[in-house]
């Protein structure tokens, strides 16, 4: 009997802080929608420096005392002549895009094209890796112009494919000075799909009504629950075709020498095909790009992080408490 009254507090009180803890993130949430201040903040890695500090680490392990000793010399006397050199060292800015299908990674990529060209100076050049299997046209469309806005500035920048780049991320990477793909890195696709489910015929066993009401005879094309027409088919390929010709034209636009007729097939190649058809420029890996360009100029990596708000934190937290609970409660009413 002590038991089940102990057990019976216990109870209430670890509902009660649940309740609580529910409370409060719905209040915090509620309030973080509210104010949405989505401001992030821009990360700058200095590349060329981790990568000498990787080389005095490896030269400490593997030289001699007398060979080290030769090493650290040359290395002071190198320090001595750049310090004397009143010229201004070139800068590579190294950016990456994951892109979604959405190419919701816009929003950051336009804070790092904005925060480069306030500050690129002459002789500077931009590496962004691409990595993506294309999406929607408006986002990977913006994303592309964003890329632009670097040309019309007069900035080199070239386009490293590590893995892949195919319809929308080819779209991005076509508008490169250079592009440089892995041997296998999937490039291409330079073609429009569209593709969805019908349940017309379902809802019709099932005695289903689907109404949909449009002013404008094509304000709908095709429909998922409506029984679909061959005019709205017709319509809708229409509308794929003209999308088709205008991602063409901008691949044209940014590499006239490709034959469109070969490569605007909606066909996808590996690297080492690619350069054959003159969908890319050179196959290295974006590893080997850096790696040469370390060499004479001094490489950043750039990238503008999104803040955590409040609200994602506390309701994190309040995640982490109620699960604790809900272990407690488990292992308290767990069979002995």
């Amino acid at each position: 009997m002590n038991f089940l009254i102990e057990y019976g507090m216990f109870l209430a009180k670890a509902v009660t802080i649940v309740i609580a803890i529910v409370a409060v993130v719905v209040i915090v949430i509620a309030s973080g929608m509210k104010n949405k201040t989505d401001k992030g903040e821009l990360i700058l890695t200095d590349l060329s420096d981790e990568l000498l500090q990787l080389k005095h680490d490896l030269k400490h392990e593997l030289l001699s005392k007398k060979q080290l000793k030769a090493y650290e010399k040359k290395v002071k006397a190198e320090d001595k002549a750049a310090d004397k050199n009143e010229q201004p060292i070139k800068k590579v800015y190294v950016l990456d895009f994951k892109g979604s299908i959405d190419a919701g990674e816009v929003a950051s990529l336009r804070e790092e094209i904005t925060a480069i060209l306030i500050i690129a100076e002459e002789g500077d050049q931009v590496l962004v890796n691409v990595e993506s299997g294309g999406g929607m046209v408006h986002g990977y469309g913006l994303a592309s112009s964003q890329l632009d806005r670097l040309r019309q500035a007069n900035i080199p920048f070239t386009v490293c494919i590590d893995k892949v780049a195919a319809s929308g991320g080819y779209m991005m990477a076509c508008v490169a000075n250079k592009i440089v793909a892995a041997p296998f890195a999937i490039v291409g696709s330079i073609g429009v799909v569209a593709q969805l489910p019908n349940f017309s015929r379902l809802l019709k066993k099932h005695e289903i009504d689907y109404e949909q009401h449009t002013a404008g005879n094509f304000k709908r094309t095709l429909t998922v629950f409506g029984e679909n027409t061959d005019e709205g088919r017709e319509k809708f390929q229409q509308e794929l075709e003209e999308t088709h010709v205008l991602f063409k034209q901008f691949v044209s636009h940014y590499r006239p020498a490709l034959d469109l007729d070969k490569v605007a097939t909606g066909e996808h190649w590996y690297g080492k095909q690619a350069i054959e058809l003159g969908l890319v420029d050179e196959i290295a890996t974006s590893d080997d790009i850096v790696l040469q360009l370390a060499k004479d100029h001094q490489v950043y990596k750039l990238k503008y992080q999104m803040k955590k708000k409040l609200a994602d934190k506390i309701a994190h937290g309040a995640s982490l408490s109620v699960n604790s609970v809900v272990n407690k409660l488990t292992e308290l009413n767990r069979p002995i």
